[in-house]
C-alpha cells in the first residue's frame, strides 16, 4: 500500500498552490481519496498520473467558466 499525502505535499511536489491542488481535485483532474471531508492523495496514483502526461479539461488545458 502507497503513502497517502495531504494536499500540502502534493501542491509542494506538483509546485502549484494548495488552492490549485484541490480545485484540481474539484474537477476530478488529480486522481484522490475522500475520507470524509479529507482528501488524500496515493503516491502511488499520483506516480502514474504523471508518468502517464496527466489529464487536461476536454476541449484543451483551460476549462471555460
Amino acid at each position: 500500500m502507497s503513502k497517502l499525502l495531504k494536499a500540502d505535499e502534493v501542491a509542494e511536489m506538483l509546485e502549484v498552490s494548495e488552492d490549485r491542488v484541490y480545485q484540481l481535485v474539484r474537477e476530478n483532474i488529480l486522481p484522490h481519496v475522500r475520507l470524509g471531508r479529507q482528501v488524500r492523495f496515493s503516491t502511488d496514483a499520483l506516480t502514474n498520473f504523471i508518468a502517464s502526461g496527466g489529464k487536461t479539461w476536454p476541449g484543451g488545458w483551460r476549462k471555460e467558466a
